[in-house]
This record gives C-alpha cells, structure tokens and sequence, in this order.
C-alpha cells in the first residue's frame, strides 16, 4: 500500500485528525465530497489528495470522517474497492453513533474496525480520542494506531458500549468550553477589560484549571474550595454560579448529546 494514512471526509473533525497525523508521518492521502477542500488541506500539510476510491484502496489506516447519516451511501460506493484489496488494512470509524458492527455490515464484510471519538482540539495536541477495536484488530495494529496518533493529545482505551456517553462528554465538551469562556471574557469586557486581553485571560484560565485537575489528581470540588477564600469574591461567584443552576445545566447538556448520540445509531 502506498499511503499509512488515509481519510475520506475533510471536513472539521477529519481536517483536526489530519494535523495531528502530519506531525507523525508525511505518507497520507484525503478525500472529500469537495474535492477543492481536500486539495487545500492537503497542501497545507503535505498529503497527497485524490478520490474515495483512490483513498480507500491505498490507505493501512483508512479513516471514515463523514457524517453518520451519508456513511451507509459513501461505504457502499467503495465496497468493490475494499473488497478488492489483497493487502492488510484497517478502517477507523468517527461516525457518532454508529457501531462497529453497523461499519463492518456497511462495507460490505468483517474488515478490522477502529472506532475512535476524537475531540477537535486533537489539531493543537490537546485533544481526546477515545478508541475501540474490533477483534479482527491485531494487537501490532492497535499499536501502530496509536503511534499514528500519538501527538493528538490523550488516548484512551474505552468499551464500545460507553463510546457514545465518552462523546457527549469529551467530543461536545470544547464546545461547552467555548461558551463559557466566551462569557468569562464578556463578563471582564463589561467591567472595563479590553476584549483581547479578557479573552486571554479566560482561555489561560481555563487551560490552568485543567491542568491543575490532571497533574494534581484532586476532585474538581476540592480544588474549588481551595480558591474560595472564606467572604472572598471567588465564593460571592460561585454561589452566583448555584443560584442560576450552571451544574444542572452543564449536566443536562451532556445528557441532551449523549441521548442524541445514541439516536444516530438508530
């Protein structure tokens, strides 16, 4: 085979997975419904571009980054093409929502299957990926998987059963990150910081505070006590924090997409 990496799907997931991939090998080739998309992104990295049918028949590491609706169509018109195939390859699914037995019965066999659940931030090194292999996976290409992966950020082996929770969780989470960064700064800009320097401020705050709970090993709680001083501003914030129910409302958003997640397998 000619390429370790290959992706059809070069929207904003695919494109995230392919800057991390570039960091760890130049031998990859993408696909997409826009063939200008693909091109672009690939130049920029250093691929090679082509069609599905190109990608699918010279990948190891073939990477399905479509959306779950369109997979059954775009599997379909590359079953001759994987069926063909005399070499060792495997398929690595994105798709929420969609097992690894609804893949395999898509492209038309039992074909080793990666499901993996990545989160955007793998473009910067920061990101998750949670993953599940079938057992038609080896371990020497779980291995491989994994070094093919390693600078997206945290790999974390994960029951396929719980793909979808890990989801709501890790893959929608940046967006919930987002949204209340976006209204730290607000709050900073609206007393008298300037907008750059809020939006600074927040982003970095955040990423301490994440750090914080994964070298320290402390709860999330115990670590917020320890900024709220006794009468201080911190706890005047968080009881604020309480009384408009951001808790509630941060766990019903995980469940509304882990609920959604499920639905798409359906």
């Amino acid at each position: 085979m000619e390429y370790t990496f290959g992706l059809i799907g070069s929207g904003n997931m695919g494109g995230a997975i392919a800057h991390a991939v570039s960091q760890t090998t130049k031998a990859g080739i993408l696909a997409d419904h826009n063939p200008q998309r693909a091109q672009s992104l690939a130049e920029e990295l250093g691929f090679a571009h082509g069609t599905n049918e190109v990608v699918a028949q010279n990948s190891q590491y073939l990477f399905l980054g479509v959306k779950p609706h369109l997979m059954g169509a775009m599997l379909a018109d590359i079953q001759s093409v994987l069926a063909a195939r005399q070499d060792a390859f495997v398929l690595v699914t994105m798709a929420a929502g969609l097992a690894i037995e609804q893949i395999q019965r898509m492209a038309g066999g039992p074909y080793p299957v990666i499901r993996i659940m990545p989160n955007t931030p793998v473009a910067v090194g920061q990101g998750v990926v949670l993953y599940h292999a079938s057992e038609q996976v080896s371990q020497e290409q779980v291995d491989q998987f994994l070094q093919l992966m390693e600078k997206a950020g945290g790999l974390y082996p994960l029951e396929e059963s719980l793909m979808d929770v890990g989801a709501a969780v890790s893959g929608c989470g940046p967006a919930y990150a987002y949204l209340v960064l976006d209204a730290m700064a607000d709050g900073g800009v609206a007393c008298g910081l300037p907008r750059a320097d809020a939006v600074r401020f927040a982003a970095q705050t955040l990423l301490g505070a994440a750090q914080m709970v994964l070298t320290t090993g402390k709860h999330p709680d115990q670590l917020k006590n320890e900024v709220c001083s006794p009468g201080g501003s911190t706890i005047q914030g968080v009881r604020t924090l309480e009384q408009r129910a951001v808790r509630a409302a941060m766990m019903d958003a995980v469940i509304a997409a882990c609920d959604k997640n499920a639905a798409l397998g359906k």
